[in-house]
């Protein structure tokens, strides 16, 4: 037997903490009666219901793509564009998302999943997962400016949280940084913005490595499932940190 709300956001529904909210607010159905009560209880046979919709429980799946530049992290597109689900179309049944997200024009390592607990536990602020991204940015930052990084830098959002910063080559005659750059945090552009910040204007940019997972073998536009062991450390990964 599970909780409720964990085999609500299994489904892919809504976060643990949301599909309280739905529990508390009788929006869900067990069997037919609507229960308000967290503690509840429910087994693979209980028909359960949310908002009048049967709950469909799927297998939780998770998956890591080498995302392209050109596409969206999302599962749709108003635009029509590209997005990450559609690499997945003819071999997954399951509804999967992405966990986070990776700007139109970044490309790298993304995870996606059905597992509603999961991905609110991967993008959870205090699980202070690494992520490792590679830019190519505009001129040659000094020493003082990529320690400005280090430290952490004023963004009209707040101050960043300190980085890890290398200067992994520079071209003095076309005026350009390869600059590897390691952070924890996950805000919109976040990485760009930090490179604006210095006055260096990001020209192409890759996360390389999320946790402990990089993209081996992978070419864009590739993926591949996760491993239960490669799963169950990044839960570790996440809960150490909080």
């Amino acid at each position: 037997m599970e909780r409720l709300q964990k085999v609500i956001a299994h489904a892919g529904i809504a976060s643990r903490r949301k599909a309280e909210e739905l529990i508390v607010e009788g929006r869900v159905k067990v069997n037919g009666k609507t229960v308000k009560e967290l503690g509840i209880k429910v087994t693979p046979s209980d028909k359960v219901e949310v908002n009048g919709i049967p709950l469909e429980r799927e297998e939780p799946v998770y998956f890591l793509l080498y995302k392209p530049r050109g596409v969206i992290s999302s599962v749709n597109d108003d635009k029509g564009r590209k997005v990450v689900t559609d690499f997945f179309s003819e071999i997954v049944e399951a509804r999967i998302y992405p966990i986070g997200r990776l700007d139109y024009d970044t490309s790298g390592l993304i995870l996606l999943t059905n597992d509603g607990e999961f991905a609110n536990i991967m993008m959870h602020p205090k699980g202070e997962i690494e992520k490792v991204y590679v830019a190519k940015v505009k001129g040659v930052p000094s020493r003082e400016k990529l320690k400005l990084l280090e430290r952490g830098v004023e963004l009209e959002d707040g101050k960043t949280a300190p980085a890890k910063v290398k200067l992994l080559s520079l071209d003095k005659k076309k005026g350009t940084s390869i600059i590897e750059l390691k952070i924890h945090e996950g805000r919109n552009r976040q990485v760009r913005r930090m490179f604006e910040a210095i006055g260096a204007p990001v020209m192409k940019l890759k996360r390389e490595r999320y946790a402990f997972l990089n993209l081996s073998g992978l070419r864009p536009g590739e993926a591949r499932e996760l491993t239960a062991h490669e799963v169950k450390l990044l839960r570790a990964e996440a809960s150490k940190k909080k």
